[in-house]
């Protein structure tokens, strides 16, 4: 081991080591606290002000997560939240927890890795380990971050880097730095699954691959000083991959459970009474269950991950494109199944007043990211609705990257005048602490994409 991973690797054992953790959103936030609670220091980095405040009084903004946390966190001195990506070079172990979105075209977007890996390099130090935790294709942390943080950039963590033509130049650029013997890096998947309680980001186990065997060496000894197991991997690449298959295991069941619902309601049969009977096989039986589509940071976008990375090798993922089809066509089933259930009553979609009930992409949380809710919204107002939304978790819609017009719509109050009103409402996710009971009294029409309301009497359309 050579004197920088020798000096990191005790300064980790001793928890002496600083993390700083980009990005302190639903992955991130979390993880720095689960360090500051391990005794180490950690200063969160994040590009929106208002976060930033927000951690620096003690307050948390995720619903899920136990706001006291933050506190308790500020409350000991060792955890700020700052914009200046400068201190990065404050840091002994970065670790980058950014989003990983799609383009319109379903490709990988890497602006915010590329842009946080800029962020590291323009600050980036002999001694520093970085570890990327963003989902994403197999070689983006031994390719494309790699290339970044040993690319020339100015010599003082201070220097600021410019931008001409979108591309990064530095002035009088010295020697890069090199991974692997000046700093180190590695992939570990995040593995955060909101509002779940069985499971907390110190109680899952922790995939890790290094770029190399000591950078591998050092991510594993920092993860074991907060995660309760790690599991190493031979390699980043390994690393990027445990994390896709576990998400496109998810996203092809969900396709298949989904494709079952749509057959199964051309023959009369209740898909969601033969889930219930299927289930009570103790083996051989993983159930999933069928929705309006598919949502999450995850789900939604890891399976065209690898289908685009498969290209490069002439390989084509014909099974998962085809499950990506099928999920991504399900908020026009629901469209499908409303109008017709609308014409039975003599109503048209356009000029109906219609409620969804549910925003967030999954029961119970407040996260609405890659919510089908969004889709279904579109398309109602494509065809001339009057569309709300009623959201006991999300209050009012906060600015999202595929639907900035969606800002600011509020939360109705579920009431009895309000349901009554509608020409029909659509739920989309099953929150538990809905009153279905008052909807299934004084909605007109509903139609139900969870299961909810079962068994379905004559004004409930499963869809």
């Amino acid at each position: 081991m050579n004197p920088n991973a020798e000096s990191l690797m005790k300064r980790i054992g001793s928890r002496e080591a600083t993390a700083g953790i980009i990005g302190m959103g639903y992955v991130g936030l979390p993880l720095a606290l689960a360090f500051v609670e391990k005794g180490f220091r950690v200063i969160g980095f994040d590009v929106d002000p208002s976060k930033i405040e927000k951690l620096n009084r003690g307050e948390g903004y995720i619903k899920h997560l136990d706001g006291g946390r933050v506190a308790q966190a500020r409350a000991t001195n060792r955890f700020e939240a700052t914009g200046d990506f400068a201190r990065l070079s404050e840091a002994d172990a970065i670790l980058i927890c950014v989003p990983t979105p799609l383009t319109p075209q379903r490709e990988p977007d890497m602006t915010y890795v590329d842009k946080a890996g800029h962020q590291v390099r323009a600050a980036l130090r002999p001694g520093q380990l970085i570890i990327l935790e963003s989902t994403t294709y197999p070689g983006t942390t031994d390719e494309r971050l790699r290339a970044i943080l040993e690319s020339p950039s100015s010599s003082t963590s201070n220097s600021q880097p410019i931008t001409h033509n979108s591309k990064l130049i530095t002035r009088n650029p010295p020697s890069a730095l090199h991974c692997g013997v000046d700093f180190f890096l590695a992939f570990s998947p995040e593995r955060e699954d909101p509002g779940r309680k069985d499971f907390t980001t110190t109680t899952t186990p922790k995939v890790v691959g290094g770029v190399d065997e000591a950078s591998g060496d050092l991510a594993q000894a920092l993860y074991d000083q907060i995660i309760a197991k790690t599991v190493r991997v031979s390699s980043a690449r390994a690393a990027e991959a445990t994390k896709l298959v576990e998400n496109i295991f998810r996203a092809v069941n969900i396709a298949l459970v989904n494709e079952l619902k749509m057959i199964y309601d051309k023959m009369g049969i209740d898909v969601w009474e033969v889930l219930d009977a299927a289930s009570t096989k103790p083996f051989g039986f993983m159930r999933f269950n069928p929705g309006p589509g598919w949502g999450g940071h995850c789900i939604p976008l890891d399976p065209f991950y690898l289908s685009w990375k498969a290209k490069e090798f002439g390989a084509t993922a014909k099974f998962i494109e085809l499950a990506g089809e099928i999920n991504v066509k399900m908020p026009e089933y629901v469209i499908e199944k409303l109008t017709l259930a609308l014409n039975e009553r003599q109503k048209s979609v356009k000029g109906a007043k219609i409620l969804l009930l549910g925003i967030a992409y999954k029961k119970d949380i407040d996260d609405p990211r890659e919510s089908p809710a969004f889709e279904i919204m579109e398309l109602l107002h494509g065809l001339g609705a009057e569309v709300s939304y009623h959201d006991p978790h999300i209050p009012e819609i906060g600015p999202t990257r595929r639907h900035p017009d969606k800002r600011g719509l509020r939360s109705e109050p579920l009431t009895d005048r309000l349901l009554a009103a509608q020409d029909a409402v659509i739920i989309v996710t099953d929150h538990q602490a809905v009153d279905y009971a008052l909807v299934a009294k004084h909605a007109p029409l509903i139609i139900d994409t969870r299961g909810v309301l079962r068994p379905p009497s004559g004004k409930v359309v499963k869809a």
